[in-house]
């Protein structure tokens, strides 16, 4: 096969994340899904976050807090935590893809955090041949994304934060007549979160807002830099409202919603996709500089303000604690059919237990045959106040106390 078909091939895997129902729907028509680089970190790599349908930039912080919004890194509750994450990725269509992530936090002083992370994505091995079918050795593709945050408290009950994040994405590696190269990009995250316990009626609650715009970084090129690939900058809005129902059981519920700050696809449904004014006008979008993608994002779209709406994903979930100690997850992720068709199911548990913690995740998609069914996500959590405090005077210790100061 040629070199442009063996690219294709490398970066079917990726395209099948952003749009994997997608495929399925375009023989009817009107599929107009947005495609960037590096889809996959605009996905929750933890398992408490997928259990509630992708919703996180407003839910009490942790270890993957900043993942979702940096903003929420001054209000952790321990001193140091790590959680490591790992997911088989679209088991339904292969067996040698998954999606790693380990994060950690260090709490500074009573008001602030830092955070980093890794996500690591393996795309399994791909075989290469020449155009009479002749081997030509195989390649591992892959893409991490190595991530820096810190998050301040401004006040008791509103917070910022920023991250630094450095992204590479290899689909292809090298070959004999292979011209591509792998991505290489730099971006950052911004965050905003409040939240306030209030009293209404005779019950007591917790009311969290928050707000992120992630990805924001130079776009990738990986063979011609005349066409160059957007990362996923996106923006997500989102609350999650916690009600203490006694001293032993509490409820939340958390809803997100989010939108792609990048330009929609051109295209024109008389013509074909190759036709050379289609495919002009779509490649002078893909030119256009990252802040201006952002500001016309909102009103791009071919299908007007009814399109625009359609580019929004929503999810949101319910999370049961009982006494700190066992939780149970239940969310819904929604994406417009015409804009890559993601909808599931999410189901969730998750215990902790002194210093340690683990949750786990599975997916229940919309259509049987979506290539996410049967997905699962198990993260685990080790915090280590308890071990900090140990050699100190009067520590306490403990996951599930008061606060360290």
């Amino acid at each position: 096969m040629n070199s442009t078909f063996s690219r294709s091939l490398a970066i079917a895997p990726a395209l099948l994340l952003a749009a994997t129902a997608a495929m399925a729907q375009a023989s009817a028509g009107g599929v107009h899904t947005i495609t960037t680089a590096v889809p996959i970190l605009t996905l929750s790599p933890d398992a408490r976050g997928s259990a509630l349908g992708e919703a996180g930039v407003a839910t009490s912080p942790d270890a993957n807090a900043a993942f979702y919004n940096p903003g929420k890194l001054g209000f952790v509750d321990y001193k140091y935590a790590i959680s490591p994450s790992y997911s088989p990725w679209l088991r339904k269509v292969t067996d040698d893809m998954s999606l790693s992530y380990l994060s950690g936090y260090a709490k500074v002083g009573d008001r602030g955090a830092f955070a980093a992370s890794l996500l690591y994505f393996d795309l399994g091995s791909i075989d290469y041949t020449n155009d009479r079918n002749i081997a030509q050795g195989s390649y591992n593709p892959k893409e991490y994304a190595v991530s820096f945050s810190y998050g301040q408290k401004l006040s008791d009950n509103f917070g910022v934060g920023i991250s630094a994040r450095y992204v590479r994405s290899n689909l292809i590696g090298s070959y004999a007549g292979n011209d591509a190269q792998a991505g290489n990009s730099f971006s950052a995250d911004l965050g905003a979160y409040y939240n306030k316990d209030v009293t209404i009626g005779a019950g007591a609650y917790n009311l969290a807002f928050g707000a992120a715009v992630t990805n924001i970084g130079n776009k990738m090129v990986y063979r011609d830099a005349a066409i160059p690939s957007f990362l996923p900058t996106s923006l997500r809005l989102g609350t999650a409202i916690t009600r203490e129902i006694d001293a032993y059981n509490k409820i939340t519920l958390a809803f997100d919603a989010t939108k792609l700050l990048v330009p929609s696809p051109f295209y024109d449904d008389s013509k074909g996709i190759n036709d050379p004014a289609v495919v002009q006008a779509r490649n002078a979008r893909l030119q256009q500089g990252i802040v201006s993608g952002i500001l016309t994002s909102f009103s791009d779209a071919q299908g007007g303000f009814k399109e625009e709406m359609q580019e929004i994903n929503i999810g949101g979930g319910l999370e049961y604690w009982y006494n700190n100690t066992i939780a149970a997850r239940a969310g819904y992720y929604y994406e417009n059919q015409y804009k890559g068709g993601r909808q599931y199911l999410s189901f969730g548990l998750g215990v902790r237990l002194s210093s340690f913690g683990v949750d786990g995740t599975y997916l229940v998609p919309n259509a049987a045959a979506n290539p996410l069914a049967e997905t699962i996500r198990v993260s685990l959590h080790f915090n280590l106040n308890k071990l900090s405090d140990a050699f100190s005077e009067g520590g306490a210790g403990g996951t599930q106390g008061s606060p360290v100061n």
